[in-house]
């Protein structure tokens, strides 16, 4: 029997409620069938929600629950739409000796910044909190990219809970209807 996208996401319109461990199992099979386009805008819903906690802790939250492969990822990311100026200005406010290290490293040059795998896995999520609240502010399409990274990587958002996530699958189920 084919799986039904459609008719598991429509239990999720209007905000129906549903045990929370089959949230965590309906998202892992979306996740599985749907398209990245849309698990990305339930992803952008549900960090843009006020219903879930604010974007930079989600993103310093899955930061902590990441591989140092896809902590790089997320940072990289993140840096992307920053230009000089303003990566400056969160290194004159940062928290930190290893984000103020990395955000300095990423400050010189004229080449893309690009951190890697080992540099990532020295911060600490309150730091990457403090990037992504940053890269919020002086990015206005930062949660985009960022959902459309994490789309690439479903597991890792599992990691935050059942009512984040049901906020994500009532937004594909928006989206799918239409």
């Amino acid at each position: 029997m084919a799986f039904d996208l459609g008719g598991l996401l429509q239990q999720y319109l209007g905000g129906a409620a549903n045990p929370a461990q089959d949230t965590t199992d309906h998202f892992h099979q979306v996740a599985q069938s749907a398209s990245p386009d849309l698990l990305s805008t339930g992803l952008a819903a549900m960090f843009r929600s006020d219903q879930t906690p604010a974007f930079g802790q989600m993103a310093g939250q899955l930061f902590g629950q990441a591989n140092a492969s896809q902590q790089a990822g997320m940072l990289n990311q993140l840096i992307a739409g920053m230009g000089p100026g303003v990566l400056s200005s969160l290194l004159n406010g940062a928290g930190g000796a290893g984000l103020a290290g990395i955000l300095a490293q990423l400050t010189q040059g004229g080449a893309a910044p690009q951190v890697t795998p080992g540099a990532a896995a020295s911060l600490t999520p309150d730091q990457v909190q403090v990037i992504a609240d940053h890269a919020e502010q002086h990015s206005p399409g930062i949660i985009d990219a960022m959902s459309n990274f994490y789309a690439q990587h479903p597991g890792l958002v599992k990691t935050l809970g059942s009512a984040a996530l049901s906020i994500a699958l009532a937004k594909m189920a928006e989206h799918h209807q239409s």
